[in-house]
């Protein structure tokens, strides 16, 4: 697993080398947050990362926010103090776990892990979310097109269902795609989808 620091001081990001080295990771990289740091981190493809701000200036933790957002991969964050909206902006840009004045080396592991878990529970939630739009979205399509079946060819709506899912495995295709050209095909002909 490689493992990204984003820190800018030397003692505290060797507290973090230090637990991860003691929980048997060694594919460790310390990165100071100056130049054109986030392409240098995509570059470097990391499976997670840990930043440590210390006490952040709202300047430095926007740029941390940036980094969040641009790797979509688990992220902890360490800070030695915070407010709500830091709490809040943190949690918005997809940081897995926000850690107030707990660096300490022995820590890191297990919030390793949490952010690591969170990130893995919060990307499934998303992929079920995409998952159910979607079949809400292909059946609203269904629908449009059993409509335009229903009033252009006088069928019922399990005939007009039938005659689109008979249509696709004819052409094997998907449902929803014949679907679509059937309502392309309408709108074309002038039709009322």
């Amino acid at each position: 697993m490689r493992i990204v620091i984003i820190d800018d001081s030397g003692a505290r990001a060797t507290v973090l080398e230090e637990g991860l080295r003691d929980a048997g990771y060694d594919d460790i990289h310390v990165v100071p947050p100056r130049g054109a740091f986030v392409a240098r981190l995509e570059r470097m493809a990391p499976d997670v990362v840990l930043i440590d701000l210390g006490n952040p200036s709202r300047d430095s933790l926007e740029e941390m926010l940036i980094v969040s957002r641009a790797l979509a991969k688990p992220i902890a964050m360490f800070v030695d103090q915070s407010d709500d909206s830091m709490i809040g902006a943190a949690i918005d840009a997809g940081v897995s776990a926000y850690v107030v004045d707990g660096l300490r080396k022995e820590r890191v592991k297990p919030i390793l892990d949490l952010a690591i878990r969170r990130f893995n529970a919060f990307a499934r939630m998303q992929a079920e979310r995409d998952e159910a739009l979607t079949q809400l979205a292909d059946r609203k399509t269904i629908d449009r097109a059993k409509a335009i079946l229903m009033r252009t060819r006088d069928l019922s709506e399990p005939d007009a269902y039938a005659l689109l899912r008979t249509t696709a495995m004819n052409q094997g295709k998907k449902m929803v795609d014949v679907a679509a050209a059937l309502i392309t095909a309408s709108d074309l002909l002038g039709g009322m989808s």
